[in-house]
């Protein structure tokens, strides 16, 4: 990871649409040619996006009947997902389904094979329509492949973190915003949702990535946070310190943000006093947990509804972070405001 981390410059929605028919996968490959191109990708991986772009569509059109979407995120590495998620009746046997020269559509076989063997790395989750849990609010298949810059692959490691971030109806400004900095314990992120929505929110949240640098107390980080946004239509937010050798989270929070710490099969849910950075606001007081080994760590802007439980997509909090972020920030995403979430697993 890159010494500090800011959403808005390094997580960005670069390509999204429906797959409903053979076209798209002609505008995805153009796409992720322009996008490889000018991130430095080399020849062969640009090639290997588009293989795969490829077979993700022909797998969705397919299997879940037009009832699907794919997505190209660049993601800080810098490194490019390619996203396949759809609403079809998801995949009953997923271990079997891996393997080439599987089929349920008497077709040869080789999709998910395929594209693990371009992709630096591929994650899954998947809910069959024929298994009955109570709660469930979708079935179908999230496939995400990851590319690095290094020709080994390595360049797509950044196994423990998650980031969605995107813009109201994907328009070109974002008022939520993360900004991430590794630590020698561990690491500390803000996650802010600037009030209101397009270039004003965006200009709020700008340029306060010096407050997580200069400043080692939260207290001093939230003051010179309020100091710098006043005048601005505010924002809510989370500060966050993650001590990996102690395996302690110590949150603060300010306002209508989310948290959630998932352990196993418990899912504990975090919630702020009211006020606004900019505005007027109480010094919070720190919320300090002590976590389990794998714990998994989310933090929200209110753009992701709140009304899901860890009961609802099983299996999925064991999964890669950044596969996380994806389906719950799809699934659970507000259409009408900025979405925000960061992943973090422990070790």
């Amino acid at each position: 990871m890159s010494l500090l981390i800011d959403s808005v410059n390094t997580c960005r929605l670069q390509y999204n649409n429906a797959v409903q028919h053979e076209a798209t996968g002609i505008l995805v490959r153009s796409k992720l040619f322009a996008i490889g191109q000018r991130l430095g990708f080399n020849d062969l991986k640009r090639q290997n996006m588009a293989l795969v772009a490829a077979e993700m569509v022909s797998n969705q059109l397919k299997y879940a009947g037009g009832r699907g979407m794919i997505q190209v995120w660049e993601q800080p590495g810098p490194i490019l997902d390619i996203l396949a998620l759809d609403y079809g009746p998801g995949i009953a046997d997923l271990e079997l389904a891996r393997q080439d020269g599987y089929s349920s559509t008497n077709t040869l076989g080789k999709g998910l094979g395929s594209i693990q063997r371009l992709a630096d790395e591929v994650h899954i989750f998947t809910q069959a329509a024929s298994t009955q849990r109570q709660g469930k609010i979708w079935t179908g298949t999230a496939v995400l492949a990851r590319f690095g810059k290094g020709n080994d692959g390595t360049a797509a490691s950044r196994t423990n973190i998650g980031l969605f971030a995107r813009a109201l109806v994907d328009g070109r400004f974002n008022g939520d915003r993360l900004y991430l900095q590794p630590t020698e314990s561990g690491l500390r992120w803000l996650h802010l949702d600037g009030l209101g929505h397009g270039q004003s929110a965006q200009s709020a949240t700008a340029n306060l990535a010096t407050c997580l640098v200069e400043y080692a107390q939260p207290g001093a980080v939230l003051r010179t946070l309020h100091e710098r946004l006043r005048g601005s239509r505010g924002a809510v937010a989370i500060l966050a310190d993650l001590d990996l050798q102690r395996r302690q989270l110590v949150l603060y929070g300010i306002g209508d943000m989310q948290a959630y710490v998932i352990e196993g099969d418990s899912m504990q849910r975090l919630s702020f006093g009211p006020g606004v950075l900019g505005k007027e606001y109480k010094q919070p007081l720190p919320q300090v947990i002590d976590l389990a080994p794998k714990a998994t760590v989310i933090t929200a802007s209110d753009g992701i509804r709140r009304s899901w439980e860890e009961a609802m997509f099983p299996g999925l909090f064991h999964l890669h972070p950044q596969l996380i972020a994806y389906v719950l920030g799809n699934i659970m995403g507000r259409i009408s405001d900025d979405q925000s979430m960061c992943v973090v697993r422990l070790p």
